[in-house]
Formats: C-alpha cells, structure tokens, sequence
C-alpha cells in the first residue's frame, strides 16, 4: 500500500514537472478559498446592485413610464377619435333620414302638382270633346232631318224612274208621289 501510494505522489510530481497544473480539487471548490470568494461575491453584487438601482433601473423605469403614458396618450386618442366618429355617424345618419324625409315630400308634392295637372288637362279635353260630340251629334240630327225630308222626294224619284225602266214611259209625278205616300203610311 505504501508503494502504491508512494506511486500516486510520485505521479502527482511528475504531473506538476510535466504540465505545470495544480493537484487537487477545482480552486472554487477548494475550502481555503470560501471567504476569500464570498468577499469577492459580495462587493461585486454590492456594485451591481449600485450600478443597477442608480442607472439602469431609473433609466428603464423612465422608458416603462414613458411607454405607459404614450399607451394611455394613445388610448386617450383613440377613444376621443371613437367619440368623434360615432358623432359624425349619428350626424351622417340623422341628415340621411332628413334627406330620405325631404326627398319623399317633394316626391309626393310633385306627384301631386302633376296629378292635379294632369287632372286640369283631362276635364279641359273632356270638356272639349263634349263640346266636339254635341256639335257632331247636332251636326247629325240635322243631317237626319235632312235626309228624311229628302226621303221622300227621292222615294218619288227613285219609284218614277223604276216605272220608266220597266215600262219606257214615264209616269205622272202628281201618281208617284202619291202612291209613295201610301207606301210609307202603311
């Protein structure tokens, strides 16, 4: 046992003689070290700490305020434009439906206007061709006046020249005119 642990320092030298490295445990880890790590610990957290709490915090807390208020700048914005946007619609909306409103009045006025000229124009044309029948229909019994007047003077003509075709000779007017009498009494 002694030689193999005489073996081991040896290997141990030779190790140090060879590469020039330290025998035993990562330094860290070493015992004899721990104060003299933990003071070293200690004043670099104490300086991060300053370092951190006096610059970067003030600095970043700054930019988190910073981006705060522009959100809520934004946020304010956006709801007075939202505000302004719904009053312009309702503004829209209610001008529509005057518009719709008026458009139908004037609509129903000028159906109306037209109707009542259409109807001043219907009576004049009727009054027109009333005017126009009742001169056709006078126009019409006197001609029937006329015609029956005549009807019998061409009766007697009509008669007198039957007889002279049939016979050749031509008959008494005073004779047709009075057997076209009788006829037409019945």
């Amino acid at each position: 046992m002694a030689t193999g642990h005489g073996e081991a320092k040896g290997q141990k030298a030779g190790t140090q003689a060879d590469g020039g490295h330290h025998g035993g445990a990562f330094p860290p880890f070493e015992p004899t070290y721990f104060a003299s790590q933990l003071v070293s610990l200690l004043i670099a957290f104490v300086a991060l700490y300053i370092i951190v709490s006096r610059f970067a915090l003030p600095r970043v807390g700054g930019t988190i305020e910073a981006r705060q208020n522009a959100i809520e700048s934004d946020l304010g914005q956006a709801q007075k434009l939202k505000d302004e946007s719904d009053a312009a619609l309702k503004a829209y909306e209610a001008d529509l439906a005057a518009a719709r409103t008026r458009a139908q009045s004037i609509g129903h006025e000028t159906r109306e206007k037209l109707n009542a000229a259409a109807e001043i124009q219907r009576k004049a044309l009727e009054e027109k061709l009333a005017g126009k029948l009742a001169d056709a229909e006078r126009q019409i019994a006197a001609t029937r006046t006329a015609a029956m007047a005549n009807v019998r003077t061409i009766a007697a003509d009509t008669a007198g020249a039957i007889v002279q075709q049939l016979t050749g000779t031509s008959p008494d007017a005073a004779t047709v005119k009075s057997a076209v009498e009788a006829s037409l009494k019945g």
